[in-house]
């Protein structure tokens, strides 16, 4: 009787831990499995997208966005949605070693075994950091994710909502075929105008490399091919022989297509001239900025001589009555009453014998005037 209790017992919370499971799966389901918005469906429809055509991700720290772009039907891609990054840890550079917090910059292909629907942080994928550059840098990390929850501690961080419509759109391109996708991570749109700005920043000649594959998107609008060799990035290059592409080894012979080299060429001649003039811009700002901050310093200091002056009269001022005042207290030696006292020969220095006062003058009795005769009363009118 007793084990057929206990059997029934062990039963029971089977069923209860089984039930769990199934809810738990049910939500992951769920998540992993949420169809973008209608919105978005009706955007790709009229961009001649369809719902599984290849996606690719650019990545803006500076800006904070993330964009999806998808594949047309002349082959071309079209941005169909932008995201605001929630949070994104470190700052514009890349990511240099295991727990740096840095999130990193650079071109990493997606595949669907780093998709991870039972993510901490709602629905998540593996950006594949450490790639084959990172890794011929020597730099360390594991685990970089474009995840949910709103945090990061090196990822990449959106919200819940929009990490699942990010989801979604990679899920729907594997399930259309695509093997594996690029997200490509950038400190910023590689204008003329940021690249300027940015121009004394440390990590400069490593965004000059990520701006060849940028500006081969800007030109085309096709993800480019991305290769390392020669512990650098190359873009688009034909091999000339049958060598492979090697992360640490010299690269082999190789060129640039030749529509793709001429049309590269002009969009470089424009940048290059945007360049300079924003540069010329930047640093005619910059002297202006100086100017002012000098005259504003000029009248600041200028400022502060009065107020030093000012406080210099006053205590002046001040110490001069308080002098003033100490002069006419008694019996001070510089005081006019001493001085007087002196010349009276009553200071205790010169006092001699006893002096005889003199009398005082006697003043003669006022005569009284006589007195008029009385007059009879009847006379006194």
């Amino acid at each position: 009787m007793r084990s057929m209790f206990r059997i029934l017992i062990v039963s029971c919370a089977l069923a209860m831990i089984a039930g769990c499971n199934d809810d738990v799966l049910t939500s992951v389901a769920k998540k992993a499995n949420e169809p973008l918005p209608q919105s978005i469906v009706a955007t790709m429809h009229e961009k001649d997208m369809s719902k599984t055509s290849p996606i690719m991700m650019r990545i803006f720290k500076e800006e904070g966005v993330l964009e999806v772009w998808k594949q047309k039907g002349d082959g071309t891609y079209g941005k169909v949605a932008d995201y605001e990054i929630c949070a994104w840890s470190g700052k514009l550079g890349p990511k240099l070693k295991e727990g740096d917090r840095q999130a990193p910059e650079g071109f990493y292909l997606i595949k669907p075994a780093q998709m991870n629907p039972n993510s901490s942080y709602y629905l998540s994928f593996n950006i594949g950091f450490p790639n084959n550059y990172d890794e011929s840098q020597g730099r360390t990390g594991s685990n970089i994710m474009i995840h949910g929850a709103c945090s990061s501690a090196g990822c990449y961080s959106m919200t819940d909502e929009n990490v699942a419509q990010i989801y979604a759109f990679a899920r729907d391109a594997f399930r259309g075929g695509q093997r594996s996708f690029q997200v490509e991570a950038f400190p910023f749109r590689m204008t003329p105008a940021n690249m300027a700005k940015h121009r004394t920043n440390p990590n400069f000649e490593f965004w000059k490399m990520l701006k060849v594959g940028y500006d081969y998107f800007e030109i085309t609008k096709r993800p480019p091919d991305v290769e390392v060799c020669d512990r650098k990035y190359v873009f688009n290059q034909q091999v000339m022989d049958d060598s492979p592409f090697v992360a640490t080894a010299a690269c082999p012979s190789m060129k640039t297509p030749d529509t793709l080299r001429t049309a590269y060429s002009s969009y470089e001649q424009q940048y290059d001239t945007a360049y300079e003039q924003a540069v010329a811009e930047q640093k005619a700002d910059a002297t202006q900025k100086q100017m002012i901050a000098e005259r504003k310093q000029a009248v600041e200091d200028a400022r502060a001589q009065r107020e030093v002056a000012a406080a210099e009269r006053k205590a002046q001022s001040r110490q001069a009555a308080n002098s003033f005042i100490s002069s006419l207290m008694p019996g001070s030696n510089g005081s006019d009453a001493g001085r007087a006292m002196a010349e009276a020969g009553m200071t205790t220095g010169s006092i001699g014998a006893p002096q005889t006062r003199q009398a005082a003058p006697t003043t003669s009795p006022v005569q009284a005037k006589p007195a008029d005769d009385k007059k009879p009363f009847w006379k006194l009118w």
